[in-house]
């Protein structure tokens, strides 16, 4: 899943079309082609002492079989659905414990919600112990089995989101487990993600590498033109970072100062100030160094942009 070296259009970087004509120009005129399968089989965690009895370690099930499954008492749902209803209520009840099972359920039936929110649940510890490798295998499943899901439905979001979790496993690898770094395969996982899904973090995760030239060469102008995608979205982080190389410019990218500063006083306004605090000090600093005329500049384009979203919104 890479994408060929092609010039950005034009000054102001205006890449226009359609989603779905980037993804074909992206890719040469052809379209994705589906990532492989995630490899492995799960080995026990380090440390864990598993073992039969023979001294030998025991092998985990394999991502097509999460071990999260395979303990699971008998539990009296008649179907996924019937198990997602139980998990909302165990939920609304405080009933952690049962809304987990629910899940469980759900999810070895092939429920992709089910699946998807396990994932996230393992991969931050929320009403469960925290297992990346859990996370991972869940994550894998839904990339392995969903990777032709219909851009554009709620199906495909879910598994866009999956694909870019597995792009951060593959970034710095699991601890103790199958799961090594792999920067190739960090690359494929964002580049399916944000060229078949349109996944806006998938492209911002894409244009950070093609900046650091991480799992493929170096290019500017790759980098800006994912960031741009992801910023016309409404990803913060893409818009902090493309409006910075706009102020910058060189490598290919036109220096825009007046773009660079609407961009990130767009990022400014949706970036969570604790999480994202990066890019509170980018916009501060920005904004210290420009030009009287560039500030006044760029707000009336906010200003603009504002007004024509307010009308838009109206019809």
């Amino acid at each position: 899943m890479r994408i060929s070296d092609h010039t950005i259009i034009a000054c102001l970087l205006v890449l226009g079309g359609q989603q779905a004509a980037w993804a074909q120009d992206a890719v040469g005129g052809r379209g994705p082609v589906p990532p492989r399968p995630i490899p492995g089989i799960a080995l026990p965690e380090a440390g864990s002492g598993l073992s039969d009895g023979s001294g030998a370690a025991t092998i985990a099930p394999s991502p097509n079989a999460p071990a999260a499954h395979t303990a699971l008492p008998l539990v009296p749902f008649s179907s996924a659905r019937d198990a997602i209803r139980a998990w909302m209520r165990d939920s609304t009840a405080g009933n952690q414990a049962g809304a987990v099972r629910a899940l469980e359920y759900a999810a070895a039936q092939g429920h992709l919600t089910a699946q998807f929110k396990l994932g996230r649940m393992y991969a931050g510890g929320e009403g469960v112990p925290a297992n990346d490798l859990k996370a991972f295998e869940y994550f894998s499943k839904i990339a392995d089995e969903n990777a032709d899901a219909i851009p554009g439905t709620a199906d495909a979001r879910i598994v866009g989101n999956a694909f870019v979790a597995l792009g951060g496993y593959f970034m710095d690898g699991i601890k103790g487990s199958y799961v090594r770094p792999n920067i190739d395969r960090a690359f494929d996982m964002f580049h399916y993600a944000a060229s078949y899904f349109g996944d806006p973090e998938g492209q911002y995760n894409l244009g950070r590498l093609y900046l650091s030239g991480q799992g493929t060469r170096r290019d500017a102008r790759q980098a800006a033109r994912w960031m741009k995608l992801s910023a016309e979205k409404g990803y913060a982080p893409a818009r902090a970072v493309f409006g910075d190389m706009l102020l910058r410019g060189g490598e290919g990218v036109p220096r825009q100062p007046v773009l660079g500063l609407m961009w990130l006083s767009l990022a400014r306004e949706t970036a969570d100030p604790e999480r994202e605090a990066w890019i509170v000090d980018r916009h501060d600093a920005a904004f210290a160094a420009a030009s009287a005329n560039d500030r006044t500049a760029a707000l009336a384009m906010i200003e603009r942009q504002q007004v024509a979203g307010a009308r838009a919104a109206q019809r």
